[in-house]
């Protein structure tokens, strides 16, 4: 079924407007009586379409389940910035694995330094492609792209998570097995940008309670590192 997203649903009717109803009637030319779903906070609602108008399609919810397409941890992936388009290709592919939410870091080493003013004006198509992905493979719910942040703020912001791991080639690290600890819901996970973490930041990160993990010899691409990462994480945690 077709898969909508709304910040609050009412488990008695459901109102869809703007570009959803325009492309529920037009583009997929539904008609009252057929069924798609609407997601809202992890749960879908099966819903019936009981009316339509040019702007608005009013459903009735059917049944409501939790959406079993969610992981129940929760990973928020600090990426420091990339270079040109990367970011998106590594949002659409997190958001595919399991993200919760996606924070964009300045790091000593970041080549592409936008100000927190210009990458505001981007985030709203990064968050454009958060939705076609989470629609695309079945979330239920829509991970943010939160705004761009300092090192020394990702820091502090880390301190609410209940296990933080650093991808770090040069400090060697331990295994994602070694790191993970059973119980923990709420993880964080720092890749590097095309240039890497410095040693004084890895220090710091560590100082900070981050776990230095490792993904073998090879060193990937920082588009590629959070998605060999992501896996991992979501296969350990018997979420893949």
């Amino acid at each position: 079924m077709p898969r909508f997203f709304v910040q609050h649903a009412d488990p008695g009717q459901i109102i869809l407007t703007g570009e959803d109803a325009h492309h529920i009637g037009h583009s997929l030319r539904m008609r009252t009586g057929e069924m798609l779903t609407v997601c809202s906070g992890g749960m879908d609602y099966a819903c019936e379409i009981i009316r339509m108008t040019e702007t608005e399609i009013f459903l009735h919810p059917v049944r409501i389940t939790p959406c079993v397409s969610e992981p129940d941890i929760s990973v928020t992936l600090y990426q420091a910035m990339p270079k040109q388009d990367k970011l998106a290709e590594i949002i659409q592919k997190s958001v595919e694995l399991g993200v919760s939410e996606i924070v964009p870091v300045l790091t000593t080493r970041c080549i592409a330094r936008p100000s927190v003013s210009d990458f505001e004006k981007k985030r709203q198509r990064l968050q454009k492609i958060a939705l076609s992905a989470a629609k695309q493979s079945g979330r239920g719910m829509i991970p943010k792209v939160k705004h761009l942040i300092s090192w020394k703020e990702m820091l502090a912001d880390s301190q609410k998570q209940d296990l933080n791991l650093m991808l770090y080639e040069q400090q060697g690290g331990m295994r994602f097995e070694q790191a993970l600890v059973p119980g923990k819901k709420k993880i964080s996970l720092f890749i590097g940008s095309e240039g890497g973490i410095s040693p004084e930041e890895a220090k710091e990160a560590v100082s900070a309670g981050f776990c230095s993990v490792w993904l073998g010899n090879r060193i990937l691409r920082c588009e590629t590192a959070p998605t060999a990462a992501l896996a991992i994480l979501m296969y350990l945690t018997k979420n893949m």
